[in-house]
């Protein structure tokens, strides 16, 4: 970051690089749990947690194999100065690289902190959705003609250049105006930037604070989707739970839609990657205690916390525009292959929202407004109607959320209410959830075809290797439909529309 962090190197140890690390104060006591009812857990305040902890889940989730180091992550996050309520952790909670996938948690300004752990190192990864004017039964005999085409033309593996090429300056102006740049280039409409989080562009981002390896890695990748979970979804509408609010997203039973789930690629990482080095370093020098070394933070106000955040906010804004090229290759493909216009097309943005990002924000706090640093990993913001940041299409409705599942079985669409703001600073879940690590389930899926298991079930997939089917496998992950009905029943965030699959291109 800046010329201190121009000689970053590949080093990806997870402790955040060589050299001294922070004086640890590790808690083993076992973590006392209250069920307060069946879709909330109270972990209460001991040792030095400085809050007590809320997760979100049902019985069945709770007995997950990962569920007791995921929990100890929120005890832990629970210990970092300034935070304001619980820590908390959503039903697809798994464990993360210091806060747990799955965790949401708010710090003052005043005496609080940022940490690039509760945010992750795939800064704004996140997820839109489209949908069409055209009932999926319409592409009978032609989705795999689609789906080889989409494959062909969007950019899919670990490393992949995109179709852009982008000098130092153009790459600034990218982080700087995140989607904008996008549209202003011809990648979209700007009705498009209406329906994304923060218009697809946070303010306060820093390009100058990014090193020199996070520029060289992202000067490539603009309009690739990458490997891993990310995918690109084609699939239907299957049900409606919710017909007033569907109608109000442009939803209707039958309909073809597309989900686009990636994020800041190398960029994003090297970013995260930089800043834990460098504040590893600072903490060890300051003799800072933390419960967990990848805990490590900056105090709010501080010049360290002021470069982390611009790095991020820059990082956040390349996903955005990211994820806008991506939507541009998709229509192009949809308009060529089918031999339709954009009008008869109508693939409409519905909404893009982040799961990996820390934002300042107002909420109530005991009965007075406050602005918060609110931390989302792997969390979904769920505003309810009348929150002003809102696209004023859905200030009445409340704000569309997207919760994508495995490749075999089902993405639901939810919206926001009122219960976020009570309990969860406007959060709720951001997908399934891990149950498998990608070790675990490679060695689960050897000697199968993971591709043909899913075909038998009527689902085409097309991926850069074998090796990432394997990982990505459904029974990798916790069932989706009961992951949403622990934030419906909590009232978090409620079902509008389940999305079942047709075609899947994964990294």
């Amino acid at each position: 970051m800046g010329k201190k962090g121009k000689k970053a190197g590949r080093d990806r140890a997870r402790g955040g690089g060589r050299g001294p690390s922070p004086s640890l104060a590790p808690s083993e006591a076992p973590l006392d749990l209250e069920r307060l009812d069946p879709y909330r857990v109270r972990l209460r305040r001991g040792g030095g947690m400085r809050t007590e902890g809320l997760v979100f889940a049902s019985e069945r989730l709770m007995a997950g194999e990962d569920a007791g180091s995921a929990l100890r992550q929120v005890a832990n996050v629970a210990h970092l100065p300034g935070i304001v309520g619980p820590a908390m952790a959503m039903p697809d909670v798994h464990w993360g690289y210091g806060f747990p996938i799955g965790g949401v948690a708010a710090f003052r300004l005043d005496g609080g902190v940022v940490s690039p752990g509760g945010v992750g190192y795939d800064i704004n990864c996140g997820c839109r959705l489209l949908a069409s004017g055209l009932p999926a039964h319409e592409l009978a005999g032609r989705l795999d003609g689609l789906i080889e085409a989409l494959f062909a033309r969007v950019p899919t593996g670990v490393g992949r250049s995109g179709p852009i090429k982008l000098s130092n300056a153009a790459l600034k102006q990218v982080l700087k105006n995140g989607a904008a740049w996008a549209v202003d280039h011809g990648f979209g409409s700007a009705e498009d930037l209406e329906c994304i989080e923060d218009r697809g562009r946070l303010e306060g981002a820093d390009p100058e604070a990014l090193s020199e390896r996070a520029l060289e890695r992202g000067r490539p990748q603009l309009g690739t989707l990458g490997s891993g979970n990310h995918f690109l979804e084609l699939g239907v509408v299957e049900e409606i739970f919710d017909r007033p609010t569907a109608g109000g997203f442009g939803l209707f039973q039958g309909q073809l839609v597309v989900l686009i789930h990636s994020g800041s690629r190398g960029l994003g990482y090297q970013v995260c990657d930089d800043t834990l080095r460098l504040l590893t370093h600072w903490a060890a020098r300051e003799g800072l205690v933390l419960p967990d070394r990848q805990l490590v933070y900056a105090r709010l106000g501080t010049p360290q916390a002021e470069q982390y955040l611009g790095g991020m906010q820059a990082a956040a804004n390349y996903a955005y525009a990211n994820r806008q090229i991506l939507t541009h290759l998709t229509r192009q493909v949809f308009e060529e292959e089918l031999g339709l216009s954009p009008r008869e097309l109508d693939l409409r943005l519905v909404i893009d929202v982040c799961h990996n990002v820390a934002k300042m924000e107002s909420h109530l706090v005991e009965g007075r407004s406050e602005t918060l640093c609110v931390h989302r990993k792997g969390a979904t913001r769920a505003f309810p109607a009348g929150r002003p940041e809102l696209p004023e299409i859905y200030r009445k409705t409340g704000q569309p959320v997207l919760i994508p599942g495995d490749m075999g079985r089902a993405s639901y669409v939810l919206v926001g209410r009122p219960g976020s703001l009570a309990e969860t600073f406007g959060s709720t879940c951001h997908g399934a959830g891990r149950v498998l690590s990608r070790t675990a389930a490679k060695s689960r899926a050897r000697g199968r075809r993971i591709d043909e298991e899913l075909a038998a079930i009527g689902i085409r997939v097309r991926s850069a290797g074998r090796a990432t089917l394997a990982e990505e496998m459904p029974e990798a992950y916790k069932d989706v439909s009961e992951v949403v009905e622990v934030v419906h029943g909590a009232g978090l965030s409620s079902k509008v529309a389940r999305l079942r699959p047709l075609g899947v291109i994964k990294g």
